[in-house]
């Protein structure tokens, strides 16, 4: 299991220069916490940072910036972490868990974006292997009773 496998393939994408209350637009109507600050190299969108609605709230709303004066550039996270696409989702989880993050970047050997994994896509994937155990179990006691009983 891979972050590529199990990473949001549609990213919300905005470059440095734009407002951040096109952000909050984008955010709003893709209905996501975050967008993704690319520098576009040859056409492939490559992660500069990050921008989630906790920054927003924190960095901006928290200290009465107006939002259609500040650009992403401006607020965006730079300390972004990015894990390649083969990066194993127990080695991601650890990445998360250490630095306090939610969402990680997924990148192509290349270095171009390729998704973007996020704390709910690894609890998504727990909850169908827990469903998976769950159904196996009960096919397992049926199974016994059927040996059992015939």
């Amino acid at each position: 299991m891979s972050a590529g496998e199990y990473c949001t393939r549609n990213v919300v994408i905005m470059e440095k220069t734009e407002s951040v209350r096109e952000a909050i637009g984008l955010m709003r109507s893709h209905h996501v916490g975050d967008v993704v600050v690319v520098d576009r190299q040859e056409d492939v969108p490559v992660p500069l940072g990050i921008l989630t609605d906790r920054d927003i709230v924190m960095e901006m709303l928290a200290k009465d910036v107006d939002p259609g004066a500040v650009t992403v550039g401006d607020v965006m996270s730079y300390e972004l972490l990015t894990v390649n696409e083969d990066t194993k989702i127990p080695d991601a989880l650890k990445l998360m868990r250490s630095k306090g993050i939610r969402r990680l970047p997924v990148v192509n050997q290349h270095g171009g974006l390729e998704g973007i994994l996020s704390v709910d896509d690894i609890v998504e994937l727990i909850a169908e292997q827990m469903s998976d155990i769950a159904v196996l179990v009960s096919h397992e006691m049926q199974h016994e009773e059927k040996l059992r009983s015939g």
